[in-house]
């Protein structure tokens, strides 16, 4: 998001990464909920990845994490998934649904901007 843009606090966002362990993903989603980042983290084993690192083709099992925020949180979260991530590089990619049930949008506003 650009410096510029404006930012819409009711706005959902759903971010993803992948991690190497389930281990690694439960300890990350947890976190995330705890530093009311995130209102709620999805975690789907069983993902294989085939990807170029490095000039070699690799192949790995992940675990994908889904994380469910608002956009004013999209910084914050991006930070603290790159400063705890185990990868180099690691994907994190924000998506904004189109379209939400109304009372789920407000709870995960309300938890993200809960202080508890």
């Amino acid at each position: 998001m650009s410096e510029n843009a404006t930012v819409n606090p009711s706005k959902l966002l759903v971010v993803v990464t992948s991690l190497p362990s389930l281990e690694a993903a439960k300890g990350l989603a947890r976190a995330l909920v705890e530093q009311n980042l995130t209102a709620c983290v999805q975690l789907t084993e069983g993902i294989q990845s085939i990807y170029r690192w490095e000039g070699k083709i690799c192949e790995e099992q992940e675990v994908l994490l889904a994380a469910k925020t608002t956009e004013p949180k999209w910084l914050e979260i991006l930070a603290f998934i790159k400063n705890a991530h185990p990868y180099d590089l690691p994907e994190i990619l924000a998506f904004a649904p189109e379209q939400y049930e109304s009372q789920y949008g407000k709870w995960v506003e309300s938890e993200v901007n809960s202080k508890s």
